[in-house]
Formats: structure tokens, C-alpha cells, sequence
């Protein structure tokens, strides 16, 4: 049976935070890093999670819940979005932090990271930020269908050497489905470790 997802929950504010008793593991990543379409490909169909060729259309913690498993897929803003206010930038970043904080229910991040660009200051960040404060980490590269083998073997090696990771980060296109029936495994297999 396929899992099924289904949008529970969308906060904007620091006092619409509240607790929510399920696993939960968080979407991380970029403007424009290709998360809604991340997100529509796990669930089969368009449309469930907006996607925009404009940057910055995630304003929200988004809760998917993932069925019959019981989970939440938690959508964060994507940073580094120049064009929104640093008033507005800033807001992002508490809600984000203060989700962060003390939430037992978090059992990974998944960062998502452009498979088409080397290295950026702002994913090694948030990537040595979520390991510091002691999460899992689940590194993505998404766009592979636009990268020539050589590159995606390229930037796999160098985040895995960057991260110090066992294994070298999933590859993954929303266009062809690559990575997708992989990703479902290791998102339930995270989420479903006893708490």
C-alpha cells in the first residue's frame, strides 16, 4: 500500500506552535532547492505542496502527515531568500530554532541540497547547526536529472567528506523519480525507530 500525505497543519507564528505528538522528521533546504517538488513527488501528485519558479513561497512550518505509518513531514522555510525583509528573514529563523527546541518528536532533518552547485556556505551551516544540536541527518541532493554522472559522483563524495557521513547523500529527481522509493524507505525506517 502507498502511503498517503495530507496537510494537517500550517503555522506562521511563534504562539501557533504547539506540540504535536507524533515522529516527526523536517524538510530543510534552500529558495528554490526544488522542497515542494520533493515533497508532491513522495506524495504522487501535484499541487499538495505549492511550488513557484519565485523563491521564498514557504512562509511556514507545514505539517504533512504520512499515512497509514503515522508521522509528520515537517516543511521549513527555505532560507537564504534575499528578497523577503531581514524583519521577515529573522522571524523565519526564531520559529525554526524554537521548533528545534526540546522537540523529542523530531527524529531527523532531511537537508535538501541543489545537486548542480558545489558547496554553499548557507547548507554546510544549517547542516553543522542540526548536527550540533544533535539531530540525524539526512542529506538530499535533488535536480540529479540535470547533472552528468561524473558531477552527481563528484558532489556526492564531497558532502559525504564534508559531512563525515557512512554513506554518500541520496540523489534525487522529482522529474524522473529517482531516489524517491529509496527516500520513502529511509523516511520511515527514521521515523518508525522505537522513541
Amino acid at each position: 500500500m502507498h502511503s498517503q500525505l495530507s496537510l494537517i497543519k500550517t503555522i506562521y507564528t511563534l504562539d501557533q506552535l504547539e506540540v504535536m505528538p507524533k515522529p516527526q522528521i523536517a524538510l530543510a533546504g534552500r529558495s528554490n532547492v526544488g522542497k515542494s517538488s520533493l515533497i508532491n513527488c513522495l506524495a504522487g501528485r501535484k499541487g499538495l505542496a505549492k511550488t513557484s519558479s519565485t523563491p521564498g513561497k514557504t512562509r511556514s512550518l507545514n505539517f504533512y502527515l504520512v499515512q497509514p505509518e503515522e508521522f509528520y513531514l515537517v516543511d521549513l522555510p527555505g532560507y537564504g531568500y534575499a528578497r523577503c525583509s531581514k524583519k521577515e528573514r529573522e522571524k523565519w529563523a526564531r520559529l525554526i530554532e524554537q521548533y528545534f527546541k526540546n522537540n523529542e518528536w523530531l527524529k531527523a532533518v532531511v537537508i535538501i541540497i541543489d545537486a548542480r552547485l558545489s558547496p554553499q556556505a548557507m547548507d554546510m551551516e544549517l547542516a553543522s547547526y542540526v548536527q550540533n544540536i544533535g539531530f540525524k541527518l539526512i542529506p538530499v541532493l535533488t535536480k540529479a536529472d540535470k547533472c552528468k554522472q561524473k558531477q552527481k559522483n563528484s558532489i556526492q563524495k564531497t558532502w559525504q567528506e564534508l559531512l563525515g557521513l557512512a554513506d554518500p547523500p541520496l540523489l534525487f529527481s522529482s522529474k524522473t523519480g529517482q531516489g524517491k522509493n529509496k527516500l520513502w524507505q529511509t523516511l520511515k525506517s527514521t521515523a518508525l525507530q522505537r522513541l
